[in-house]
């Protein structure tokens, strides 16, 4: 079971540098129906294990909530659907436990250090000028993470945990219409806010000119060359022989630059 909230970190203001994570964090720590550790607990009573088949995680632009259960047993569904259903709408945000997680969040914060993330920060602000992928990383902000207000996170929990960027994904072997009448069940209630927050559009524009930038780390062992451009997005192509053909042709172009020029620099 899947719920995909179509909102990330770069859905956040100022304010909230990392919010977006963080309130994905606060749904493990209590809500309206479960208390904290509570959905935890019935997780692992009926075999799974946190981690492997009760996680989530939040990207750029969305938001996901990933619940395994097992199908034979239509009780343990349906339980597992009224978990989805408070993280859509039903978190409790707790004082107490929004300050206690705020160290274990700013432990991801620190595991994501080192030369890598040297590396992408001088690199995106380039690749993705004009728009809040330079700006928004989902991990977020030190600042923000240790003393960002309360209110701000529930803000942003708000303003894009609602019905028209949420959807929920359910595969497995059950009957599709005692899990499609669960979802109405669980889901139909949740109400649309009277004036929902605005979406701020990011579009890459085209570079006038060609854009150059050398990176140096004291930790880079070796050196690289990498050239991208700026397309025009195209939508998916059906996977058929002629698509794959496509995409094996494409892969061998680039191994064999990719060989050449390591070969030029040998």
């Amino acid at each position: 079971l899947r719920l995909v909230v179509k909102a990330g970190s770069l859905n956040e203001d100022e304010t909230q540098l990392g919010f977006a994570h963080f309130a994905e964090h606060m749904a493990f720590n209590g809500t309206e129906d479960f208390k904290e550790q509570e959905i935890i607990a019935f997780v692992e009573s009926i075999g799974m294990k946190f981690g492997a088949h009760l996680n989530a995680s939040t990207t750029f632009d969305h938001t996901l909530y990933k619940l395994r259960v097992p199908t034979n047993d239509l009780a343990v569904l349906e339980k597992a659907m009224h978990i989805l259903e408070n993280w859509a709408h039903k978190v409790s945000f707790d004082a107490t436990a929004i300050d206690e997680e705020r160290g274990v969040v700013l432990e991801e914060w620190r595991g994501r250090k080192g030369v890598g993330e040297r590396v992408a920060k001088q690199q995106w602000p380039l690749m993705f000028a004009g728009t809040n992928y330079a700006e928004r990383l989902p991990i977020g902000t030190p600042e923000i993470i240790e003393s960002g207000a309360h209110s701000d996170l529930v803000r942003f929990y708000d303003d894009w945990y609602r019905p028209d960027l949420m959807s929920v994904v359910a595969v497995g072997d059950f009957d599709a219409k005692q899990v499609e009448t669960l979802v109405k069940k669980y889901f139909s209630p949740i109400a649309q806010p009277a004036s929902p927050a605005e979406i701020s559009p990011q579009y890459l524009s085209e570079f006038t000119t060609p854009q150059i930038k050398i990176i140096t780390d004291k930790e880079l062992r070796s050196e690289a060359l990498s050239v991208s451009w700026r397309r025009n997005h195209e939508p998916l192509k059906e996977y058929n022989v002629a698509s794959h053909r496509e995409v094996v042709i494409k892969n061998l172009l680039s191994g064999i630059l990719r060989k050449r020029i390591n070969d030029k620099a040998l």
